[in-house]
């Protein structure tokens, strides 16, 4: 019995109190069955064909909830919007009162179990397809999950000890560092991951915020070394993606805090975007905007590791996109760094009277050291930033592949399994 034929299945929800909107589900989803609004991450039943690509790449869970439900009477994308909390399992009275038969019942119950993984060969070119789920093999045991879950109580407090603005743009768009202290309370991180940061108040309908989800941009020892403390990179929200004004809930709040005042935190997230610990691996870094955040921890963690002394470090490279110079974070510290440390490539596309370019033209442009990187094992490629960004990003790698007598079928279905190419867009 297949999908279409049941009368009963097992609808597909994501858990309002867990989520934290970090997108993975709705960029992962082959079949465009996961949409969200302002508030809440959902899944059309419609759509979703039960192929199980969205639950390894979610950071807490929240993605892995089911519901036996009459398909008659599945939940609207309208009402799981309006959602706090999920909605209790129908007993089974109530299925059978709904015309659900127990052997109907028990054909739902089993078919998540059922449905084989997505082929990634039987799915038209999706960028998201590629991205590991897993960790590179050598990388630290990430802590996840310390703080949050169902209760808004389970967070931790952190203060504010640093905010400045590391962009050169106006004060409306501007791009801040921000430095978070947690005292004596144990906070353990590693390169990558992310934590949520709870805004004060309510929203309209005078319901708490969620949590919004940033990466780090400090190393696993401290925004300085030794400290409890950690670092985000955070731009003000003035507009929407469609250029709509809009006054973000979350990035304004983090970027008016002021030395001294408390956040709320819950995490840390993430166990599979995490740099490799092998010290002779090579790390590709490919981002924009606020995407350098991960980039900014995983480089600062090499620096820290070379300055020991007696570090043979693999090659690190750097492509970082932006709109304009001035709209590039950490631009001055990153040119500070020694060129046989980091190989770093700039992209600008509102340039004024220069060519627009990208991160992917960058990367087709040093094509031949790419190819190289993509057939060693120890060779990790990150790419964070705009969802926009990442197909072009991929189908970069796969003309690189290509050009150089690859199968890029073969090579990207390794990195995937092998843990070595990332994707973390938004």
């Amino acid at each position: 019995m297949n999908l279409a034929e049941m009368s009963v299945i097992q609808q597909h929800l994501i858990d309002p109190e867990i989520c934290i909107r970090c997108n993975t589900c709705e960029a992962t989803c082959p079949v465009d069955a996961i949409t969200h609004d302002n508030r809440n991450y959902v899944v059309d039943a419609d759509k979703c064909n039960l192929c199980m690509a969205c639950v390894p790449p979610c950071p807490t869970g929240s993605i892995d909830n089911w519901r036996t439900m009459p398909k008659a009477k599945t939940y609207s994308l309208e009402a799981q919007l309006e959602w706090d909390t999920l909605p209790d399992p129908l007993s089974g009275e109530t299925l059978a009162a709904a015309g659900a038969t127990e052997q109907a019942i028990a054909a739902a119950a089993a078919m998540p179990a059922q449905q084989p993984a997505v082929d990634a060969a039987e799915i038209p070119f999706n960028s998201a397809q590629y991205g590991a789920t897993v960790a590179p093999w050598s990388a630290a045991h990430p802590y996840t999950n310390l703080y949050g879950g169902r209760s808004s109580e389970k967070f931790i407090s952190a203060t504010v000890t640093g905010n400045v603005r590391v962009t050169e743009v106006g004060k409306d768009y501007d791009t801040h560092h921000i430095v978070l202290d947690f005292g004596v309370q144990p906070f353990p991180v590693l390169e990558g991951q992310s934590i949520g940061v709870i805004p004060p108040g309510a929203d309209d309908k005078g319901r708490p915020h969620h949590a919004r989800q940033y990466s780090l941009a400090s190393a696993r020892n401290g925004e300085r070394p030794g400290y409890n403390n950690i670092s985000l990179t955070i731009k003000r929200v003035l507009e929407d993606h469609k250029g709509r004004p809009v006054r973000g809930v979350a990035s304004n709040y983090m970027c008016d805090l002021e030395v001294g005042d408390k956040v709320q935190v819950i995490g840390p997230f993430g166990a599979s975007f995490l740099m490799p610990n092998h010290p002779r691996s090579h790390v590709v870094m490919i981002c924009t905007g606020t995407g350098s955040a991960p980039m900014r921890a995983m480089t600062e963690w090499r620096r820290r590791l070379r300055k020991g002394g007696n570090f043979e470090g693999g090659k690190m490279m750097l492509f970082f996109g932006a709109r304009t110079k001035e709209e590039l974070p950490y631009f001055g510290p990153l040119c500070s760094l020694p060129k046989d440390f980091i190989d770093i490539h700039l992209a600008f596309s509102r340039t004024p009277g220069a060519p627009k370019r990208y991160v992917q033209d960058l990367m087709r442009e040093r094509a031949a050291d790419l190819a190289e990187l993509l057939q060693d094992a120890n060779a990790h490629f990150y790419v964070c930033g705009l969802k926009a960004m990442e197909e072009g990003v991929v189908l970069a790698l796969k003309d690189v592949a290509t050009q150089a007598g690859l199968d890029w079928d073969e090579i990207g279905g390794a990195l995937k399994r092998s843990g070595r190419l990332h994707l973390e867009t938004y």
